[in-house]
């Protein structure tokens, strides 16, 4: 019976697992459904205070956004290597460590695999490897500083290691979309892959072809890649300062017009990993203290709301919906509404670019560090494959593509991509 291998993608966003059989195999790379029918699972955990049920993805996100009590989790890929890593949060009855958190989520993926397993032995379709996996990582998990770029790759692989795997391995992120994307080309190509993720940017130049595709060890074809702390959810965050948080009191003043009101409150409550730390006592305090000070104690009456009701995901919900809009249309509203509160924040497409322009020149200065790591010219280069939600942000996919004018744009799966790339790497590597 042929050997199936799996490759994991653990997401900021959105996380998949990859199969992929040894050498031989009949069958070419696919997604495993991961939540129903789908082959991609929301990286969210919600841990329901009313049945005590941890419950993971869309069915996490569901009960959150339903108002069911519990704590909701989501973007944790971006603790790795932070600071939040040393930290224990208090989950119900428990305090748990970020890793622990993180191996919840993985161990629930891996119940996925363990049951693909028995389903394809009993089918004699072959047998999924169990103890083995390639791990996807970005290029850097944190912007100089190696030390805790390191640190973010050990976390990782504790919190997979922890949960049954045995034999990991790690492959770039890029990587593993150029190797998906080759196995479908019939030519040898030079090609700049953009991965968009949700929390980093990366970028590599590679050498594909047909007959590298057989090679194991692929380090030669791989010319540069470079990456950046910068992704979807950074997007997300600009968008949220700019255009929702002045109505819940960024850059409000003091009544006496003395000074301005802190503004570490409201860029915590628009970063995604940095909701939950708000919910406690003493901030909730802190804001009903400001109310009473600020000239405009409304605003921070509507973010005392959020801090009562754990809503800041909510929130942050109605601004990646309103961000993915922006990507149509030139116009689009921030709305939340619930008992107690009633938000509809304007913004446009020009004034999203305008704030994000930071954001998108980092990412062009990563792609020219990429060229000029492998010694090429942008013209040089044939193929640009863009992958990860991020690219699918107008302004962002303009500044990928801008310097390529005669190259091919391949786009690829923008969440399974990197998946069923880290198959075909694992089924190369252990097969």
């Amino acid at each position: 019976m042929s050997q199936i291998f799996a490759g994991l993608d653990f997401g900021t966003t959105n996380s998949t697992l990859g199969l992929a059989p040894a050498a031989g195999g009949n069958a070419g790379p696919r997604l495993l459904a991961v939540e129903g029918d789908a082959p991609t699972l929301p990286s969210a955990l919600f841990f329901s205070f009313e049945d005590g049920i941890t419950r993971f993805g869309r069915a996490a996100v569901f009960e959150y956004v339903d108002g069911a009590e519990g704590r909701f989790m989501r973007a944790l890929k971006s603790v790795l290597g932070s600071s939040l890593m040393e930290e224990t949060t208090r989950v119900g009855r428990e305090r748990l460590s970020f890793v622990e958190l993180i191996g919840r989520f993985l161990a629930h993926l891996r119940g996925k695999l363990e049951a693909e397993a028995m389903r394809s032995e009993a089918a004699g379709e072959g047998r999924v490897a169990l103890d083995q996996v390639v791990l996807g990582r970005p290029v850097r998990f944190v912007d100089g500083d190696d030390a805790a770029d390191q640190a973010a790759q050990d976390q990782l692989e504790a919190a997979a290691r922890g949960v049954g795997f045995a034999d990991i391995a790690f492959q770039f992120e890029p990587v593993a979309a150029a190797l998906y994307y080759e196995s479908r080309i019939s030519t040898e190509e030079l090609a700049l892959v953009v991965d968009i993720g949700g929390g980093t940017s990366d970028f590599s130049v590679v050498r594909l072809s047909p007959e590298r595709a057989r090679a194991k060890d692929r380090l030669a074809d791989i010319l540069s890649f470079t990456g950046v702390h910068v992704g979807g959810t950074d997007f997300d965050r600009v968008l949220s300062i700019a255009a929702v948080m002045p109505h819940f009191g960024l850059g409000s003043s003091t009544a006496d017009g003395k000074r301005r009101l802190p503004v570490w409150y409201f860029n915590d409550m628009a970063t995604w990993h940095r909701i939950n730390t708000l919910y406690t006592p003493a901030i909730a305090r802190d804001i009903r203290s400001l109310e009473r000070e600020a000239a405009e104690p409304e605003k921070l009456a509507r973010f005392a709301h959020l801090l009562e009701h754990r809503s800041g995901h909510r929130l942050a919900g109605a601004v990646e919906t309103a961000k993915i809009a922006l990507t149509d249309e030139a116009e689009a509203g921030v709305i939340l509404s619930e008992p107690g509160l009633k938000l509809d924040a304007r913004t446009t497409r020009e004034a999203f670019e305008a704030a994000t322009q930071d954001l998108v020149t980092r990412i062009g200065g990563a792609i020219d560090a990429a060229l000029s790591e492998a010694g090429v010219t942008a013209e040089a280069i044939e193929t640009v494959i863009l992958t990860g939600g991020g690219a699918q942000v107008p302004a962002v996919k303009a500044a990928a593509v801008a310097r390529f004018a005669g190259a091919k744009i391949a786009q690829s799966d923008a969440f399974g991509s990197v998946g069923l790339g880290l198959g075909i790497d694992a089924a190369r590597k252990f097969g």
